[in-house]
């Protein structure tokens, strides 16, 4: 979960960083580990597909930048021409405070560095390295195909789940419809004959009878449900329960385990292939993490920073899969850790995308049936006196 944390840097001036946390208290001892005194921590609202912050699309931005430094166009007048053509207020801000600290004689490292809402401390770092090499354009595509890799398995995930989601709307506005409207006109044909109904028909037609007579009272109800479970999903109590109740699925556990282990996985990836040292790397990468795994990933840097090899180290916490592991060891051993890192992520990436598929295929035709007997029940207790009837009178 994303966090918008407020804090005092060693200049004792205010900044606001957004942090990847499982709770505020867990993104507030992320931000004392970077050296800053926490001040509050608020979840932060947005889309997967929004900008990070400031309005400005990062990814979008990079990729233009790269192509216009790549045509040859130097730094600032590539900035000033995406400013041009930017219409939101926000991102025109960002663009016009970019552009005067590079005029200003900033490198473009420390121009980002000063919008830490918008650009993180990953894209930042990797600007830095690349400036180093006088590589910039290639900086820029390697962090757009990262962004694009790391949303490759959420964006499958949003997918695959419009259908079932559909299938479940439609089905529960259907049994609404038959148990909120359809079943009381039958509770009117049938209110003589109530003795000699069967007991799920009773049941059913004095529940229909019920929710025709309470319809206000019900929708205020659901209406106060559906903004108390935003307000609570947004504040990240749902959620880390949600979370915490799937780790304990023996099938979710696992799956979530690989999932947050290829994002730990390419994000070190791309940081080791820019240059970064690899302690600085997990010092980075460790806010992408939930708290569990980061405490690992803090274990296991202690055993780097103490001689150990990186894939001993992370297969001692338990921050590898059999693949992953001997990958780690072989990257290592060529001197490639960087690249085998990311080969591990697009593996597992591709592992969870097939079992996605497998899940989704699997659960549609548990939903339709599902559905579909609840409303054939309850089409059937409706017409049972019906059927009764026509034989008594034969």
């Amino acid at each position: 979960m994303l966090f918008n944390v407020r804090a005092l840097d060693a200049r004792a001036r205010i900044v606001s960083l957004p942090i990847e946390a499982a709770s505020g208290k867990e993104a507030l001892q992320a931000v004392a580990a970077q050296g800053l005194h926490g001040l509050s921590a608020r979840p932060a609202l947005r889309l997967a597909s929004a900008p990070r912050g400031g309005g400005l699309p990062i990814t979008l931005f990079s990729q233009e930048l790269a192509t216009l430094l790549s045509a040859g166009l130097p730094l600032v007048e590539a900035v000033e021409g995406l400013a041009d053509k930017e219409d939101n207020a926000a991102a025109r801000k960002v663009f016009e405070q970019l552009t005067r600290s590079l005029y200003e004689g900033k490198s473009y490292s420390q121009a980002v560095e000063q919008h830490p809402t918008v650009f993180p401390e990953l894209y930042v770092a990797l600007m830095r390295s690349a400036e180093r090499t006088g590589d910039l354009p290639r900086a820029l595509r390697r962090y757009v195909a990262y962004r694009e890799q790391t949303d490759q398995v959420r964006k499958k995930l949003v997918s695959a789940s419009i259908y079932p989601a559909v299938l479940l709307l439609v089905g529960t506005a259907v049994l609404l419809f038959l148990v909120g409207y359809v079943v009381p006109r039958f509770s009117q044909v049938y209110e003589d004959m109530r003795g000699n109904l069967p007991l799920l028909s009773q049941m059913l037609l004095a529940w229909g009878k019920f929710m025709h007579g309470h319809q206000v009272e019900l929708l205020l109800a659901s209406i106060a449900g559906i903004v108390a479970s935003v307000v609570a999903w947004r504040q990240g109590g749902i959620r880390t329960r949600l979370g915490l109740w799937a780790e304990s699925l023996p099938g979710i556990a696992r799956r979530l385990l690989v999932y947050r282990l290829a994002r730990l996985y390419r994000s070190l990836g791309i940081l080791l292939r820019g240059g970064i040292p690899v302690l600085e790397s997990i010092r980075m990468a460790r806010g992408l993490v939930p708290g569990a795994l980061r405490d690992r990933l803090d274990a296991a840097a202690d055993e780097i920073r103490q001689g150990v090899a990186v894939s001993q180290a992370l297969d001692g916490h338990g921050l590898t899969t059999p693949i992953a592991q001997r990958m780690l060891r072989a990257g290592e051993k060529s001197g490639n850790l960087g690249e085998m890192m990311e080969k591990s992520a697009d593996f597992h990436d591709e592992e969870i995308t097939r079992w996605i598929d497998w899940f989704v295929k699997l659960i549609e035709p548990v939903m339709m049936t599902v559905i579909g007997g609840v409303i054939g029940v309850i089409v059937v207790l409706m017409y049972i006196p019906i059927f009764e009837l026509a034989g008594s009178i034969q």
